[in-house]
């Protein structure tokens, strides 16, 4: 008879190297740096306190960023409560811009009109990205950003696999239309 082995899941060795992908999700949800920094140190901590449990954890990286998603709306919620804006919340700094730089790299080979012209590109494809509603932003990052399968990502958000794809699309259209009409028209 085989027996089954429980998991052993270590904090160092499976959670912590999951921060940079927590930063980054937490960021597209909060949209401020130091509410994803705050979130993602909530997440550890309640990850950490429920370390009992981790063995029954299918996907503890599925987890994680579940709870990382939980606690950012959570701040975001009581953000809108408490009647503060997004805009006070200041501008994106250091690793939000790098965040924002992997939807579309800078070649460093171009003339300074070249990348001018692409920066004003990467602040507005920001900004359209950023004015998403949360779940379809959630959805790209997770998809587009993390890499994350359409099956990974239900089971994060908690919705179905269609539910994603939707969202998905959704998001992604609006992008590339709000994109071309900023092209078009200088909006």
């Amino acid at each position: 008879m085989n027996s089954v082995q429980p998991k052993v899941i270590s904090f160092r060795g499976d959670i912590l190297p999951l921060k940079n992908a927590l930063y980054r999700l937490a960021l597209r949800i909060t949209l401020s740096h130091e509410d994803a920094e705050d979130v993602v140190q909530d997440t550890m901590l309640k990850l950490w306190n429920k370390r009992e449990q981790w063995p029954q954890i299918e996907n503890i990286e599925a987890f994680a960023m579940t709870v990382c998603r939980n606690i950012a709306l959570d701040k975001l919620k009581n953000a809108h409560q408490a009647n503060i804006s997004l805009e006070e919340k200041g501008e994106y700094k250091g690793q939000e811009e790098m965040a924002a730089a992997a939807w579309m790299p800078v070649s460093a080979q171009q003339n300074p009109y070249q990348q001018t012209a692409e920066r004003d590109g990467l602040d507005m494809a920001r900004r359209i990205i950023n004015s998403l509603p949360e779940k379809q932003r959630s959805c790209m990052q997770l998809r587009d950003i993390e890499g994350k399968s359409y099956k990974e990502i239900a089971a994060i958000l908690e919705i179905s696999e269609e539910q994603v794809k939707v969202n998905i699309y959704r998001a992604r259209q609006t992008v590339k239309q709000k994109y071309q009409e900023f092209q078009e028209y200088g909006l």
